[in-house]
């Protein structure tokens, strides 16, 4: 069984994101029967489900930063018992979560896809300046697995 989990993105705002809203789309696209979904994220995961048109999900609501989305993808892939997992998130975002998700769940196979479309400048930054921190980050996310969702 397959899991695709779907990272969220709030921008600061109290809507759904647009870019949030292109990685539930691209989601759509991509799940398959006999999937299970994942919509993760601290107040985006319950936009998310309300902008969701697919099948039954599971929700990680508590999750504020790319490692907590990491360690709630891996709880939730073993407690369904997956044997694969795909990471939806934006291109820019989809090495260092895939890492992290690989960190967090070394036993099962993970990979990303991203719907299309450019970073804005600004997260690209933000992007590259978390990069220098991944290696502790990797370190941090395989020693502390997280029980939820």
């Amino acid at each position: 069984m397959r899991l695709v989990a779907v990272l969220g993105y709030s921008g600061g705002g109290s809507d759904l994101h647009e870019i949030c809203e292109a990685r539930l789309r691209h989601a759509a696209e991509l799940v398959a029967e006999g999937d299970a979904v994942l919509l993760s994220g601290s107040g985006e995961a319950d936009l998310m489900r309300g902008a969701w048109n697919g099948h039954e999900t599971l929700l990680d609501p508590d999750a504020r930063n790319t490692r907590e989305n990491a360690r709630g993808v891996a709880a939730a892939a073993r407690k369904l018992g997956a044997d694969e997992v795909v990471v939806v998130t934006s291109s820019w975002h989809a090495f260092r979560a895939r890492s992290l998700v690989r960190a967090a769940l070394p036993e099962v196979p993970v990979r990303s896809s991203s719907p299309a479309g450019r970073p804005p400048p600004r997260l690209l930054a933000r992007e590259l300046a978390c990069l220098a921190v991944l290696p502790a980050h990797l370190i941090l996310t395989a020693r502390q697995p997280r029980a939820r969702p």
